[in-house]
């Protein structure tokens, strides 16, 4: 099947994905962060779980409600004692069962990255092992929604910036490690660029060199594989000042207002095939790079050759044509 997953965090999101998730095999609330408290692991989040969402979803078609848990906690007291791991599955597994999701997203690489843990090997080995050791725990549960279906794991993964791996970068040694233990990988192919260097949200160059790094060239590359990959697609875009720096996202609504004010010319970006447009505000020149039917058409059919997923961030933050594509 090839897997569409969305996220959502905003009430547009959730009203996108009751509408649309006929189209989306995979729906990821951002509702839950795993926190230490003292010496105690908590689990916050229940209070922004949405019941009535959830079986509305439920009842308009077979997406799977997986919500996002956000690692907080410092890796070191997490990863070097096993029973803050078993704690974390626990709570992990428990909140699943409470509250009848199907799994959960788990974002984590991140933060370990930013802890500076991850270019020792010991400190990398039990990283890959909490990963696993959840995955198995999920898959020994069934899903209250489906007992033959057991609970899953997403694992959220940055994109590699360039094919020099850095020792904090997910490389394919580590996609090979948890390969057959993670239901889904969401691959973060957007943001490469910023305010201190505007351009495009996600060059298809660099997209192609992120999946190449990852699973090998086309022809090698198994099913089973590349279909666990979820391309990553932005639905919003930035509107970057080029006069000094600044600026940052840009959402469909404030989109839609900037081209009824200004009325900008189009272009189309040959290179990283994106649209942006420039426009002049307060004597500031803007630059907005913001997806379009062609831009994630082309995207949609990278991910076809390769056979994998998609991941779209963040499924209210787009236009409503959009979902006309999937």
């Amino acid at each position: 099947m090839f897997m569409r997953y969305g996220l959502c965090r905003n009430s547009k999101g959730y009203e996108m994905a009751k509408r649309f998730s006929s189209k989306l095999t995979h729906l990821s609330p951002v509702w839950y962060e795993l926190k230490s408290e003292g010496a105690n692991l908590v689990l916050e989040g229940r209070h922004n779980a949405d019941s009535g969402w959830i079986s509305d979803i439920r009842a308009n078609g077979k997406s799977l409600v997986l919500p996002r848990v956000v690692l907080e906690m410092p890796p070191a007291q997490l990863l070097a004692k096993k029973k803050h791991q078993n704690k974390a599955i626990e709570h992990i597994v428990t909140e699943c069962k409470d509250m009848g999701y199907d799994g959960v997203v788990l974002e984590s690489w991140s933060r370990w990255a930013a802890y500076g843990v991850l270019h020792d090997p010991d400190m990398r080995h039990l990283a890959l092992r909490f990963i696993k050791r959840l995955a198995q725990a999920l898959h020994s549960t069934s899903s209250s929604s489906d007992t033959n279906r057991h609970l899953q794991l997403v694992y959220v993964i940055p994109a590699p910036r360039s094919e020099d791996l850095k020792e904090y970068d997910f490389g394919p040694h580590d996609l090979q490690q948890l390969m057959d233990d993670v239901d889904g990988f969401s691959l973060m192919t957007y943001d490469y660029s910023g305010p201190q260097s505007p351009g495009p949200n996600a060059p298809l160059k660099w997209i192609q060199s992120c999946l190449q790094l990852l699973l090998g060239d086309t022809e090698d590359v198994s099913q089973s594989s590349a279909r666990k990959v979820f391309l990553g697609i932005n639905f919003y875009g930035n509107d970057f000042m080029l006069s000094g720096s600044g600026g940052g996202a840009i959402t469909g609504r404030d989109y839609l207002s900037v081209l009824e004010n200004h009325k900008p010319k189009l272009q189309w970006e040959e290179k990283s095939a994106e649209h942006y447009f420039i426009y002049l505000e307060n004597n500031i020149k803007h630059a907005v790079f913001y997806p379009s039917l062609m831009s994630i058409s082309v995207r949609l059919d990278e991910a076809r050759v390769w056979g994998a997923g998609l991941s779209i961030w963040e499924i209210g933050q787009g236009l409503d044509y959009f979902f006309d594509l999937l």
